[in-house]
């Protein structure tokens, strides 16, 4: 049984939905990496903290100077118990295991969960009943990206838009959807 514990969803896509390419984000824009450290940072009270769950790619991907993401919780999901991670990095086998986890461990403290990547975690993320928000950073590019987020957001509704962001000669805007569909219909 899947938890209904909420959780968002947050990514920058490009025009075709492409997240990555090669194990990496093929496009360095500084005005969404701040907008994804504020969204992601960003409580309801001074105590409090957000958590950001990742598959084992997306972890590997960040910049060991940022592993884990600062002033977050993170929680990578994995299965190789092999795999190294600093004490203060909790795993999970699956996404309702974490969000389990998350919430029980930190009932508190824990103001809000997103969900950051990569593909394979975004295409159960989407569906889950938890999923009540996405923030999309779309760029108005073609990345010839290798990995993808779901193009299916017919279970979302647009609720606002950002003006126009343009940055090393890319255009991009900020944009929320929030659930509007029972994803089981």
């Amino acid at each position: 049984m899947m938890a209904t514990i909420p959780f968002q969803l947050i990514a920058a896509v490009d025009e075709h939905f492409g997240i990555g390419k090669d194990g990496s984000m093929p496009w360095h824009l500084t005005g969404d990496l701040r907008h994804f450290s504020h969204i992601t940072r960003q409580t309801e009270k001074e105590h409090q903290r957000n958590a950001v769950i990742m598959g084992r790619k997306t972890w590997e991907a960040l910049p060991p100077a940022f592993r884990p993401l600062p002033g977050r919780i993170n929680c990578v999901l994995t299965r190789q118990a092999g795999l190294s991670l600093k004490d203060n990095v909790h795993r999970s086998s699956d996404l309702d295991a974490a969000l389990v986890e998350l919430s029980q461990k930190y009932p508190a403290v824990l103001n809000a969960i997103f969900v950051i990547g990569g593909a394979q975690v975004y295409q159960t993320a989407i569906h889950h009943p938890g999923c009540r928000r996405i923030y999309l950073t779309r760029i108005q590019a073609d990345f010839h990206c290798d990995s993808f987020f779901p193009k299916d957001l017919s279970a979302y509704t647009l609720r606002t838009q950002s003006a126009i962001q343009i940055e090393n000669n890319h255009r991009y805007v900020f944009e929320e959807y929030e659930r509007t569909k029972d994803p089981n219909v």
